[in-house]
């Protein structure tokens, strides 16, 4: 018992500091460490029996940091690092605004406020598959669909919290946390994603959009909203309207080489993204005629958002690394399976647990990332102590960290949009908050309906 109250107070000790404004990477990272050298003053072993001990518990707790870096460095870190850069590189060649304006157009001929709100909705929905960054996407859809939808009619509150919603549900199947969540679960990036997450993720879509249609139409009632008319500017594209397809070639990769879809030809998401950033910059170079120098300055993007996803992402996931290891090697996660067991409490218990846990954490934090990469370390280990399918506890949490990030009136999206719009963030907040409570109960439902419990 006493090893996990110390875990709880770590943990509490960690949510506290965040919301303090503290990075979380240097948080988890230091907690972490703490954990283990307390394991070590305990007299537990601090590594795993897969990680050679070097005979010391201090020099253990740095080992396993090490052991963290080379892990997640090499492995995911380099696939996140990958796709953070190429999107990054789309952003700059002007493909991800390309994008934005074909989407944009269908929506000018609707002429319902509250339909439209459903139609940009969805479509921005579609836009995340391009655009990875919530806070990013945010700002993107404020700057192009804000004006049409206000103009069309739709209150400003209602128009921000669209805005800041299409990230609540993780569509991509080249996320970076599609790919921990995976990696995690056991399971082929292709079968996970596509097979496992993707219809939950629909069905969440779907019964969003009727919330968010129901709930704005019923607000803007309540508080008696007198509709705004803005002028829709055009959106300034300077890429040829090809390039729309250039956003999506790791997801195309994914679905055409990352399985036997072309027989004898399978190609790991590594070389996906690699080949995409290859045919970006083939066509760019062609389409700016030839001008090598100008096609390699540009290129310059790519490294550039690598490096920030190293710093931003990867360091984040080998923290959260040390700091579930901490955790598990104190005992504090035998002791609640132990508590757990005494009550009675199953599988599903459980997966409501970790969920609860994991969307408490990103409203309090406003971080879609660090909840998640805490808590998912955990659930492995979990799930193969009840018997139960990783992806049973994973997909839920997956979800959930990015839903509870969209009624956090301290996230980066929220802010952002609302300061954008002109909008108290909690009114954003108000506007989301049934949406996603609707949105994470289908993921609740639809994980228990389409996922098997036991692996």
């Amino acid at each position: 018992m006493l090893e996990l109250l110390i875990g709880l107070a770590v943990t509490v000790a960690v949510g506290y500091f965040i919301i303090k404004g503290y990075k979380p990477a240097g948080v988890l990272l230091t907690a972490g460490l703490l954990l283990l050298l307390i394991t070590g003053v305990l007299g537990y072993n601090v590594l795993p029996e897969k990680i050679q001990a070097t005979g010391n518990f201090v020099t253990d707790s740095l080992e396993y940091v090490k052991y963290m870096l080379q892990y997640r460095g090499g492995g995911l870190g380099m696939q996140i690092m990958l796709l953070c850069g190429f999107a990054s590189y789309m952003t700059h060649i002007g493909a991800n605004n390309v994008v934005v304006k074909q989407f944009s157009k269908p929506l000018s001929v609707i002429k319902s406020p509250y339909v439209l709100l459903v139609a940009a909705y969805i479509v921005a929905c579609l836009m995340s598959l391009a655009v990875s960054s919530a806070t990013g996407l945010g700002v993107l859809l404020m700057a192009t669909l804000f004006p049409m939808m206000t103009a069309m009619g739709i209150s400003r509150p209602a128009a921000v919290a669209i805005c800041a919603s299409p990230a609540a549900i993780i569509l991509s199947p080249t996320s970076g946390d599609v790919i921990v969540a995976a990696e995690k679960s056991g399971l082929p990036l292709h079968v996970f994603a596509v097979e496992t997450v993707l219809p939950v993720s629909i069905c969440a879509i779907i019964v969003m959009a009727a919330a968010a249609f129901f709930w704005n139409k019923y607000l803007d009632k309540k508080e008696n909203i007198v509709m705004e008319k803005v002028d829709i500017s055009e959106i300034e594209v300077k890429a040829p309207a090809y390039y729309a397809i250039l956003p999506f070639l790791p997801i195309i990769g994914v679905f055409a080489f990352n399985g036997e879809t072309i027989p004898g030809l399978t190609l790991d998401i590594y070389t996906i993204v690699v080949m995409s950033i290859f045919i970006g910059a083939i066509v760019d170079f062609v389409t700016k005629r030839f001008k090598g120098k100008e096609t390699l300055e540009d290129l310059e993007a790519c490294y550039q958002g690598m490096a920030d996803a190293f710093k931003g992402v990867v360091m984040l996931l080998v923290a959260a690394g040390v700091f579930a290891q901490g955790l598990m090697s104190i005992g504090a996660i035998d002791n609640l399976i132990g508590l757990a067991e005494a009550a009675g409490a199953g599988g599903f218990a459980l997966m409501l647990l970790l969920t609860g846990l994991t969307v408490a954490a990103a409203i309090a934090t406003g971080s879609g990332n660090a909840p998640f990469y805490a808590f998912v370390e955990l659930a492995p280990a979990l799930a193969g102590k009840m018997g139960l399918s990783p992806a049973f506890l994973i997909i839920p949490m997956l979800q959930a960290s990015n839903l509870g990030r969209t009624i956090s009136p301290v996230s980066g999206v929220i802010v952002a949009t609302s300061g954008m719009g002109n909008v108290s963030p909690f009114e954003v907040v108000k506007r989301t908050s049934v949406p996603v409570l609707c949105g994470l109960a289908t993921v609740i439902i639809g994980t228990v309906a389409l996922v098997p419990m036991y692996s």
